[in-house]
């Protein structure tokens, strides 16, 4: 049997995993009926926090993490993938529950996966990745609740992550004025050059709201929660909308129901995980046609698997950001 490389997590008695690059072969592996040859994965923060310990992230050891990956099928029993094949892989507990995509094979239902849109390669779709799908949904929220860039401005949290530096990427293109929030200065320039007319600090949003503020944005894309989520429902204009995902400042957030009633203000959760397929098919297409890599290309860097524990430790740091690609085969 062919034995391939791979970036395995073991349990120990400390928070911390034991990290290890091993052979393995697909009796490693989880479960699946599409087998592909990897070429590249990504590392966001959630990876991160598996790798170093630091969040309750995997769930089953030995684990190889890696929440998405880009590649070739190699051998398929799904009726909707023929070897040769290229598709992307993100979500469903891929990295945590499911081996995932710091490998250079992985194995997974069919329901998982996406045929690679033609104008994207492997690379090209890892500088996406879960982040860029979900930034895309949240977009997609938006211009489905009808929003027009004449509507008004749209608020973006947490801008500097990968979810709302893609959001912010693709509204500009699409015409709309984009205020950009991060808590990092060392953003600004890299944020404009995404595209966002305003750079707002993330410190005017941490704060208790008022029942009912001077509206300003038509809408919103809010990657934080808690309580920046908060502050913005009354800052949306009437028949607005918010589009949230993640909760990286807090799972609970408190507000009333005076704006939400007295200006028609929308809010939908958005989640890559559960989307249907028919909707993450949507959401790369319209990625790939809306975001060209170039304009992602200054803040990507590439590593390879013997890098990421380092990486992941100065990405929790934030002395790291843009996104980290990893070539599973460098």
């Amino acid at each position: 049997m062919t034995d391939f490389r791979a970036l395995r997590l073991h349990k120990t008695d400390t928070s911390a995993p034991d990290i290890a690059i091993e052979r393995l072969t697909t009796d490693d592996l989880s479960t699946g009926n599409v087998l592909i040859a990897n070429e590249f994965s990504s590392l966001n923060y959630k990876d991160a926090l598996a790798v170093t310990g630091q969040g309750k992230i995997i769930r089953d050891f030995p684990m190889i993490p890696g929440i998405d990956a880009a590649g070739t099928v190699l051998e398929s029993s799904d009726p909707n993938f023929r070897d040769g094949e290229h598709v992307i892989l993100t979500g469903h507990g891929v990295g945590e529950t499911h081996t995932g995509g710091m490998s250079e094979q992985v194995r997974v239902p069919g329901s998982y996966l996406v045929k690679t849109p033609k104008a994207l390669d492997s690379r090209q779709a890892m500088q996406f990745g879960t982040g860029g799908l979900t930034g895309m949904l949240c977009v997609l929220a938006l211009l489905d609740s009808g929003l027009k860039p004449a509507d008004g401005p749209i608020a973006v949290s947490g801008a500097g992550g990968g979810v709302g530096g893609i959001a912010t990427t693709v509204l500009s293109t699409l015409g709309y004025e984009v205020h950009a929030i991060t808590g990092r200065e060392s953003e600004h320039a890299r944020l404009k050059a995404l595209g966002a007319a305003e750079i707002l600090n993330r410190t005017d949003f941490a704060r208790d709201p008022k029942p009912l503020e001077s509206t300003r944005f038509a809408g919103a894309i809010d990657t934080v929660g808690g309580q920046v989520l908060a502050t913005f429902i009354p800052q949306i204009m009437y028949n607005g909308v918010i589009a949230a995902t993640g909760n990286a400042g807090g799972f609970k957030f408190s507000t009333t129901v005076f704006p939400f009633i007295l200006r028609n203000i929308r809010l939908q959760g958005v989640d890559s995980v559960h989307a249907p397929s028919e909707i993450r098919d949507r959401a790369w297409q319209l990625l790939s046609e809306n975001v060209t890599t170039d304009q992602l290309e200054a803040s990507t860097r590439t590593i390879g698997i013997e890098q990421v524990l380092d990486t992941a430790e100065r990405l929790i740091n934030n002395e790291v950001s843009g996104r980290i690609l990893i070539d599973v085969h460098a």
